[in-house]
């Protein structure tokens, strides 16, 4: 008796499997991967201004000796971002009283009217003896943080 199993040929390995074409879980995760990398950019890039000012508003504190007027340096500070955020003919014209409604209105919360914000009307000529500076920094910092540019105000 012959073997039968002898008579058949070799067992041979298929090819490798190609990395190209990738599957489309593939392609539709690149997809997601890039769209989401657009969305980080794009938010960072709004978010600029933001930064710029909380960096300026951290200068301005560590200086407040060297800064001969700190506190109409810090309503400028203001005034530039609020110009960011909302536009020009809302807020260029404001001043006095109107200007410091408009920041309570915008998440000052009655601070600049009825609390440390209150020097930027009163004093802000002074130099860096102005009570309640330290005060009006943080508030300063708290409406720069809770007004972001390119929303819809």
């Amino acid at each position: 008796m012959n073997d039968p199993l002898a008579a058949l040929r070799p067992l041979h390995t298929p090819p490798p499997i190609s990395w190209w074409p990738p599957a489309p879980g593939w392609w539709l995760g690149l997809l997601v991967i890039v769209i989401l990398l657009v969305i980080i950019y794009r938010y960072w890039q709004r978010m600029a201004p933001q930064r710029a000012a909380l960096r300026e508003l951290k200068i301005l504190e560590k200086n407040t000796d060297a800064t001969d007027h700190p506190v109409a340096t810090l309503n400028l500070l203001l005034k530039r971002y609020a110009l960011v955020c909302w536009p020009a003919t809302t807020v260029a014209s404001l001043s006095g009283d109107a200007w410091l409604k408009f920041l309570d209105s915008k998440g000052g919360n009655g601070q600049f009217s009825d609390g440390p914000g209150f020097i930027l009307l009163a004093d802000p000529y002074s130099r860096n003896d102005a009570p309640n500076l330290n005060e009006l920094i943080v508030l300063a910092r708290r409406w720069i943080k809770a007004n972001r540019p390119g929303k819809k105000h």
